[in-house]
């Protein structure tokens, strides 16, 4: 189960866009960023074209999403915020 995570579009014109996994199914998945791609209107995209970001995941976000509650884009923008700042930081050191 990928649901709830991160992950980077690796083709088409979002290409580094990231974005989080709201939903899969067989090969496909439903990417929200909470701007241009929202919760309720999510980007489907192949498993093939996406990269999962495996070292950072939002556990409360993840499990809502599993148990099929509907998240606020303000949210979904909170956790790639959060992820961008924690990989610059880690990247200076």
């Amino acid at each position: 189960m990928i649901t709830g995570y991160l992950a980077s579009s690796k083709a088409g014109h979002d290409k580094g866009k990231i974005f989080i996994i709201t939903e899969e199914e067989n090969e496909y998945v439903w990417l929200a960023d909470g701007k241009t791609k929202t919760q309720s209107h999510p980007k489907k995209k192949k498993k093939k074209h996406i990269q999962i970001i495996k070292v950072y995941q939002d556990e409360e976000i993840r499990k809502r999403l599993l148990q099929k509650e509907t998240i606020k884009d303000e949210e979904i923008r909170k956790v790639i915020k959060t992820y961008k700042k924690e990989s610059i930081i880690q990247e200076e050191y």
